[in-house]
């Protein structure tokens, strides 16, 4: 069958490189890199490296590429890494819509579900347009001070404001849509999107979302109130976080953190207009996933 993906962008978890040591694959990040490398040129495409992940792993073999150059030049992005290697990439490709194939080398893999142990089986076929293509949505936030924008960030997992180091917790106003909804006290607030449900929200007592489903979970971290539960409320709404009292409170999206968070700041969020585009193994399933990651039916005997 014929190429789909000609061109093809590698980018590698290169943060693990100094230590040179393996990791859940079994394999040193540049190994199973240079290995993904050789089996695309084999399959007949062209392979470039993103630029960060080159320099890290002192790859000097393939053109070197930015993130504006995948965008624009790239039919397909691969990542070999883990989920916050993904994460990262996903936010930054999202605005130019090239796809996305995740190699997983980390340990949980909820968005690279490609076993790096076979990956040459999964991956032939895909490059040849047998995969599941599958969107997941984005949130825009800001930070804004004294009616002024200080901080802004995308992110596909969740938005979260925390209390600071010290043991009182955070008292956070929030409102949707406009309309007052709670002055809750916590340790914090967490805003996540259907990927993001299985993450940090999901630790803080929070529903898993679809990825199909329109909609974010809005999940108090340890309330004080026991009544205050999480609630899904549709991707269209305008959350806003104030935060009332508690001292040295952050906010972090996905990896990106903005810390010293003062009295009156406002954390909105809203949908973003991009998404993300993954590709899996043709057959996969979120369920599969979710079974596979989270273990259940472990000690069910199979019907």
């Amino acid at each position: 069958m014929k190429l789909k993906f000609k061109h093809v962008a590698l980018i590698g978890k290169y943060q693990s490189v100094a230590s040179s040591a393996s990791n859940a694959s079994g394999a040193n990040p540049r190994t199973a890199l240079e290995a993904v490398a050789h089996f695309l040129e084999d399959q007949g495409c062209d392979v470039s490296v993103e630029f960060d992940t080159a320099r890290n792993m002192g790859i000097a073999d393939y053109p070197l590429v930015s993130v504006a150059q995948i965008g624009k030049q790239c039919d397909l992005g691969l990542v070999v890494g883990g989920d916050g290697t993904m994460l990262g990439i996903g936010r930054q490709m999202a605005p130019y819509g090239v796809p996305l194939i995740g190699i997983n080398q980390g340990r949980l893999g909820f968005i690279t579900d490609v076993p790096y142990h076979g990956f040459a089986s999964s991956l032939g076929q895909m490059l040849r347009g047998a995969y599941v293509e599958d969107h997941r949505s984005l949130m825009n936030a800001r930070v804004i001070r004294d009616g002024h924008c200080v901080y802004k960030a995308m992110a596909m997992n969740d938005v979260v404001v925390n209390r600071g180091a010290s043991a009182g917790m955070v008292e956070l106003r929030v409102e949707v849509d406009g309309h007052f909804v709670a002055n809750q006290r916590a340790d914090g607030l967490i805003i996540a999107t259907p990927t993001g449900s299985t993450a940090y929200s999901l630790s803080s007592g929070g529903p898993l979302l679809h990825p199909s489903i329109p909609g974010w979970v809005m999940v108090p971290i340890a309330p004080h109130t026991l009544s205050n539960r999480p609630i899904v409320l549709a991707n269209t709404s305008r959350i806003a976080i104030e935060i009332v009292a508690g001292r040295d409170a952050s906010a972090s999206f996905d990896m990106q953190s903005l810390a010293s968070l003062m009295h009156g700041d406002r954390i909105e969020v809203t949908r973003s207009e991009h998404h993300v585009r993954f590709l899996h193994p043709k057959g996969w399933s979120y369920f599969d996933t979710l079974r596979e990651k989270l273990h259940w039916n472990e000690g069910v005997a199979s019907t």
